[in-house]
């Protein structure tokens, strides 16, 4: 697998213009582990940006953590 596609993805479409992401991604440093990311994207004209997302992390034992917001 590679390290930039993600284990699984799922999507909902909310509205016309809305759309809820769900992905689940090996981690970095342990392979174990899984950060979890969702994200709420919105179409506004011919362009998608994203209106929400937050991510979380389990570890290999199975602890969850939420990740601190990504910077732009």
């Amino acid at each position: 697998m590679s390290p930039s596609q993600p284990k699984a993805k799922f999507y909902r479409r909310i509205s016309e213009n809305e759309y809820l992401n769900l992905a689940i991604w090996q981690g970095k440093s342990d392979p174990s582990a899984e950060v979890i990311s969702v994200q709420l994207s919105r179409r506004t004209d011919d362009k998608w940006e994203t209106v929400g997302q937050f991510a979380v992390y389990r570890t290999s034992d199975g602890n969850y953590s939420q990740l601190p917001d990504r910077q732009k």
